[in-house]
């Protein structure tokens, strides 16, 4: 019975860190580019979107499909870099065991 509770206690200290992770996640920022930094998109760690800069020289109508196109690349540049940064904190909160694939305790 005392390894139960002890698995109880630690079961809530694990929720605990993981709200605390949760919270800190949001706060922390990736950025993402492409074209040679001509498009960037902000993201935060939970992956969601706080900023895109585009270059000026982009802001022409002939270049609207390489813009939507810079556009997907830096938005997909960040979010795999948002998602290593959760990976890595899982890491530390975890004491360096991977969660099965699939699993996500944000998503």
């Amino acid at each position: 019975m005392a390894d139960f509770m002890g698995m109880m206690k630690q079961a809530a200290q694990l929720q605990s860190k993981m709200k605390a992770l949760q919270e800190e996640l949001e706060t922390i920022e990736v950025e993402g580019s492409a074209g040679g930094g001509l498009v960037t998109v902000k993201l935060t760690a939970k992956g969601e979107m706080k900023g895109v800069r585009i270059d000026d020289s982009l802001m022409k109508a002939e270049e609207k499909e390489i813009l939507e196109d810079l556009l997907v690349t830096a938005h997909a540049d960040a979010k795999k870099k948002s998602e290593a940064v959760m990976q890595d904190k899982m890491k530390s909160l975890t004491g360096g065991l991977s969660l099965p694939a699939g699993l996500n305790p944000f998503g």
